[in-house]
């Protein structure tokens, strides 16, 4: 087993895997986030946060559609993220993705970089200007 794997959930269309990088879990979803899928990344986020990692990097460069379920539960994890110290960073977000979080203004709640690695070397939360 890879040590560096915290789980995964899978689904026909949406895969997701959780690892730890020091103080940050790095959770990314591969396939479509919606209304279908939206639990298979809720769970593994509120996983991370119940267990102390409140710092969650989505690497999103895998990510080929999110609706506004999929944008609620990102939201949703953000709030608890914050209540509890850390935050939400996004990374690599496809254009047809960035779009949809573009159009809703979601992207200005979030700090949005352009790849994991900026996001997990940005230790405090001020806003990217890569976006």
């Amino acid at each position: 087993m890879d040590r560096g794997t915290v789980g995964s959930a899978q689904s026909g269309r949406l895969l997701v895997e959780v690892r730890q990088e020091g103080s940050s879990a790095v959770v990314t979803p591969a396939g479509e986030l919606d209304h279908h899928t939206a639990d298979l990344l809720r769970e593994p986020l509120e996983d991370c946060l119940s267990k102390g990692l409140s710092r969650l990097v989505v690497d999103c460069a895998r990510l080929e559609f999110c609706d506004s379920t999929g944008l609620n539960v990102l939201l949703g994890a953000r709030l608890k993220a914050e209540a509890a110290g850390g935050g939400v960073h996004l990374a690599g977000m496809l254009p047809v993705v960035a779009r949809v979080f573009e159009i809703t203004g979601a992207d200005a709640v979030f700090t949005v970089h352009e790849t994991v690695e900026a996001a997990l070397s940005d230790g405090h939360d001020e806003r990217d200007a890569d976006g």
